[in-house]
């Protein structure tokens, strides 16, 4: 199979439902008719080229840990040292400045909510700006994976099952702090973590089965990166919505297809009115502008005030850290 091909598939098919066996490269490289050395090899190739970030887990936010969204208004010529002081913390996974007053836009996480409020008042403090933290009300869209030859999600679903409550196991810690970063590149991925965590191969395969049959990890496969890919223009739309609307103007953005993540978060008063906010990518700004005037149409948003808040540069971007050690 030619590289490019095989470059395609591995971005394009397996971004969610990553074989749970002791040697799931193989298992892919089954599936796709190579060698498991020729899979490993190229997922090499695009974690070293940036159109991956990793192959692993993505955790549902605040099911473990507590996260927010937030911003800052940051003068032009202090944004990229607010933005260097801001990506020192390990807490800080995205990182965005984008056309707003609010400029700045990045994701906290923290072990806990009363670290995560640590946290935020020592950002403040270092960087003499206030933040405007957002923090997750509801999510209406699953991001179960994304199609590169279209540009439209695959599997979509509305968000509303709540996680499963389980009982963790003691070692659960151990585990999400090595499989946040994500898997290995080597034949026996889930007994390269065990070692790390002092688990055994099989605790490892089955702790993440239980994460994922809980709704704690979203989906467990290639993470792309769609800037890289062809994906250049990058934008958060937000909306102002009648509260009495709001479930219902959520759940149908969650099911457009042009909809990359879809979220309820608070108003500010007398600093942010908007409380309903959508992840939009595309190929070019007028692919965007487009695809929110299909979303202002829909009944749901008819008349509702909303910004597109596009991203002019990524200052960082990763798969959250939650636990840290």
């Amino acid at each position: 199979m030619h590289a490019n091909t095989l470059d395609f598939r591995l971005l394009n098919e397996f971004q969610r439902d990553f074989p749970l066996h002791h040697q799931p490269y193989r298992q892919l490289a089954g599936q796709l008719g190579v060698a498991e050395g020729q899979v490993l090899e190229r997922l090499r190739v695009l974690r070293e080229k940036g159109e991956i970030s990793r192959v692993g887990p993505v955790f549902r936010p605040n099911t473990i840990g507590a996260s927010t969204l937030a911003a800052m208004a940051v003068p032009a010529e202090r944004l990229e040292a607010v933005a260097r002081m801001l990506n020192h913390y390990p807490q800080v996974n995205h990182n965005y400045e984008r056309e707003h007053h609010w400029n700045l836009w990045f994701v906290v996480t923290d072990t806990s909510q009363a670290a995560l409020q640590q946290t935020l008042r020592r950002m403040e403090a270092e960087t003499g700006h206030e933040i405007l933290a957002l923090p997750l009300v509801k999510s209406y869209f699953i991001d179960l994976g994304f199609d590169l030859k279209h540009g439209r999600h695959r599997h979509k679903q509305a968000d509303t099952a709540s996680p499963a409550r389980i009982e963790l196991p003691p070692w659960s810690d151990a585990l999400i702090q090595v499989a946040q970063h994500g898997l290995p590149l080597t034949s026996r991925p889930y007994q390269a973590l065990a070692r790390q965590a002092g688990l055994r191969e099989q605790q490892v395969i089955d702790g993440l089965k239980a994460l994922l049959d809980a709704g704690i990890i979203k989906r467990l496969g290639v993470v792309v990166r769609h800037r890289p890919l062809g994906y250049a223009a990058n934008a958060m739309v937000v909306w102002d919505v009648p509260d009495a609307r709001v479930e219902q103007a959520g759940s149908s953005l969650g099911r457009a297809d042009c909809v990359n993540l879809c979220y309820q978060r608070p108003r500010v008063a007398g600093r942010w009115p908007y409380n309903l906010f959508c992840m939009v990518h595309g190929r070019n700004r007028d692919a965007v502008r487009d695809c929110v005037a299909e979303l202002a149409a829909l009944p749901e948003l008819a008349g509702v005030r909303h910004e597109i808040l596009f991203s002019r540069r990524c200052f960082k971007q990763r798969g959250a850290i939650y636990r840290h050690g």
